[in-house]
């Protein structure tokens, strides 16, 4: 991981090289998910991507995958943002907590937590010593702590299975606890320069508005975006890792859910949506996400309390943080049965120890 600095468009040599572009507030977009329509789209000859050809709507000229990898990855090198994991020093390890922060998490917020956590627990081994309730409480206020568990789980394995070393095998990436198929393809994109589709919703919106024609992607990931990805994918392990990171930057600062800057986008003179009009979306509505008054915000309260106190905390210190109790104790339940929260003899709470 370095930061971005200006190779040639087919990317660097030395894997360790690629840049790691986390999506900003759009992680926040995914924990609800996007809605849209699908589009119609075609694809001709194989899977390479000089091949490579989908039809926009309203017939509009074909968008090829071999034309947008250059004036993409030129855009990025100009204008890549320099943050702390896409570092040397970052390695796999820095890759891959960023990956889980910067789930629904804007870079904003993750940034002093990154640098707090990288400092404290620079090795799986380090993170994997530590009881998980540590994770949680080093989490703080950056929301879904399940995150922490999973994290903390994660570098156990690591630890366990691979001598402390993130593995760099994308089967063995994704064996991992909490390492989903994104983030398999993440670690081992950003981290190791090896070849595989980074599907987030950044990345999702630009493939969907560029080559399918359409404002939106649906609302789950579907197998042809799937597909799309990788029939997008330069050959070269090199060039395909750094356009992962670089379409998802676009999707990030450009070609964002509201407000896109078209003026501003290396490929909007190729752009299936906006040459067939930026047509509106026809989906179901656009669902924002909500936090005051709900067992979400109940959650976070309580778990502050327990992040605080150093020791276990008395249900009468918790009662205090809400004031309707069917809401509070749903939301304490909810938080022993994602083990956030140890429930002790006396009606006492911590963050678990094991």
């Amino acid at each position: 991981m370095t930061a971005p600095t200006k190779p040639s468009h087919n990317g660097p040599s030395d894997p360790a090289a690629v840049s790691a572009i986390p999506p900003a507030t759009d992680r926040a977009t995914a924990a609800t998910g996007t809605t849209g329509t699908t589009g119609t789209t075609g694809t001709t000859g194989t899977t390479g991507t000089d091949r490579v050809s989908l039809v926009p709507p309203a017939g509009e000229r074909a968008v090829s995958g071999a034309s947008l990898h250059a004036p993409v990855i030129d855009w990025f090198d100009e204008h890549a943002r320099d943050l702390p994991w896409r570092r040397p020093e970052a390695g796999a390890w820095g890759v891959m907590v960023s990956e889980f922060m910067l789930q629904q998490t804007p870079v904003s917020r993750v940034l002093p937590v990154y640098e707090q956590w990288l400092a404290r627990w620079p090795r799986p081994a380090d993170l994997a010593a530590q009881a998980p309730g540590e994770a949680v409480r080093a989490w703080g206020r950056l929301g879904y702590p399940r995150r922490a568990l999973r994290l903390h789980g994660a570098a156990a394995a690591i630890t366990e299975r691979h001598g402390g070393d993130v593995p760099a095998d994308h089967a063995q990436l994704l064996a991992l606890p909490g390492i989903g198929e994104y983030t398999a393809a993440a670690v081992a994109s950003f981290a190791y320069g090896q070849r595989h589709p980074v599907l987030d919703t950044n990345v999702r919106r630009v493939f969907a508005r560029a080559v399918t024609g359409v404002q939106y992607p649906p609302n789950a990931t579907t197998a042809a975006e799937r597909k799309l990805a990788r029939a997008l994918l330069p050959q070269d392990d090199a060039s395909a890792a750094r356009w992962a990171a670089a379409s998802m930057e676009l999707g990030a600062l450009v070609c964002t859910a509201k407000n896109e800057s078209c003026h501003r986008c290396p490929i909007a003179g190729q752009c299936a949506w906006r040459l067939a009009g930026k047509p509106a979306h026809d989906g179901p509505p656009r669902r924002g996400q909500t936090y005051a008054g709900t067992d979400r915000q109940v959650r976070g309260r309580l778990l502050a309390v327990l992040r605080e106190s150093h020791g276990p905390v008395p249900q009468a210190a918790l009662d205090q943080v809400w004031h309707e109790p069917v809401q509070r104790a749903r939301a304490l339940d909810g938080l022993v049965a994602d083990g956030l929260v140890e429930p002790l003899a006396d009606g006492l709470y911590r963050l678990p120890l094991s």
